[in-house]
């Protein structure tokens, strides 16, 4: 991006990147889902030593690519939390 860059042109780009992000997002819910079934019950869906491992890992991963760890947490743990309901509809039905 430059200065001649217009805020059109950004909103473009922001645009391709939701795509990728849902698409992502997507690829992940499956893998939720597979874990989701092979879990015993519910404590065993919402295990929450795991979710701190995810936050401490994707805090990292902000930090190394250059973003703000604490708007990565609170987004992980958004997604985390939809994602556990969806495993939990899914592990009760």
């Amino acid at each position: 991006m430059n200065s001649t860059t217009t805020l059109a042109e950004i909103r473009a780009q922001i645009d391709t990147l939701d795509r990728q992000i849902v698409s992502l997002i997507a690829e992940r819910q499956k893998r939720v889902i597979a874990a989701g079934s092979l879990k015993s019950d519910e404590q065993a869906v919402r295990a929450p030593q795991r979710v701190e491992q995810v936050i401490t890992k994707v805090r990292a991963l902000a930090d190394e690519a250059g973003a703000s760890p604490d708007v990565v947490e609170k987004t992980y743990r958004a997604l985390i939390a939809s994602f556990i309901a969806l495993e939990l509809e899914h592990h009760r039905g």
